[in-house]
C-alpha cells in the first residue's frame, strides 16, 4: 500500500486518491482488459471540454453495456464493459458535472491497475473503505473537538421541515432533528444553543436545542 501512495499526485484530495485505488483494485479483482479502461478514457478525454461531458461520459458506459453484444470482441468484453459501468457508477457518480476530475482520477486508475497487476497478487488485494469529503471532514473536526454527550454547542439553523430541524455544528456537521414543540419558533438562519444527546464514532448523533 505504501509503494502504491507514492504514486499519487498531490492534487489528489485526502478523499480522493482512495478512489482512484479502489477502482483500480476493483478491475484487477474483475479481471478487466486496462485497455477497455483506457479507451474509456480516451472518449471521456476528447469530450471533457463538452457541456455535461461527465454525465454523457456514464450514459456512454451503459451504451456500451446494452450494445456489448455487437460492438465487443468476445463475451468477455461485454464483462469488461459491465465492470467498468458498475465500477464508475459506485466511485465516480458524484463527479458526474466535474469531468475532468473523473478523467484525472480514472488516469492514476489505469496507472495503478498496472501496478497491482505486475507487482501485488490478486489474493492479497482488498478494496478500501472509501469515505466521501464530508465524512473526513467531520472525522477531522471530532477528533480535534473531543465531543462528549452533555456537552453544549453554537449551532446554525439551516433548514426547517415541518418538525424536523437541520442543525449545522461548527460550520461543518449536519444534524437534522424532530422538534414538534420548537420548530415553528425557529427561523431559518438563527444560532441556537445544543445539547448533545447521542454520539456516534466520537461524532454527535443527535442533539436538541436548550
Amino acid at each position: 500500500m505504501q509503494a502504491a501512495n507514492t504514486l499519487m499526485d498531490t492534487e489528489l484530495t485526502d478523499a480522493q486518491w482512495p478512489i482512484a485505488d479502489a477502482i483500480a483494485r476493483q478491475l484487477v479483482l474483475d479481471g478487466v482488459d486496462v485497455n477497455e479502461l483506457r479507451k474509456a478514457i480516451a472518449y471521456l478525454r476528447e469530450t471533457v471540454d463538452r457541456e455535461n461531458a461527465g454525465r454523457n461520459f456514464f450514459d456512454y458506459l451503459k451504451t456500451l453495456v446494452r450494445h456489448g453484444n455487437t460492438i465487443g470482441h468476445s463475451k468477455r468484453t461485454v464483462d469488461y464493459y459491465l465492470s467498468l459501468d458498475t465500477i464508475c457508477s459506485q466511485y465516480l457518480s458524484s463527479y458526474q458535472d466535474d469531468a475532468p476530475r473523473i478523467l484525472f482520477l480514472l488516469g492514476w486508475a489505469a496507472r495503478l491497475v498496472k501496478y497491482y497487476k505486475e507487482g501485488v497478487p490478486t489474493g492479497e488485494l482488498k478494496v478500501p473503505e472509501i469515505k466521501t469529503e464530508r465524512e473526513l471532514e467531520v472525522q477531522a473536526l471530532a477528533a480535534e473537538n473531543a465531543f462528549e454527550v452533555g456537552q453544549t454547542l453554537k449551532a446554525t439553523i439551516v433548514a426547517i421541515r415541518g418538525s424536523k430541524v437541520t442543525y449545522e455544528l461548527l460550520g461543518t456537521i449536519r444534524l437534522t432533528i424532530k422538534e414538534p414543540k420548537k420548530a415553528r419558533d425557529f427561523e431559518e438562519g438563527q444560532l441556537i444553543t445544543v445539547e448533545i444527546t447521542q454520539m456516534r464514532d466520537g461524532s454527535p448523533r443527535k442533539v436538541k436545542s436548550v
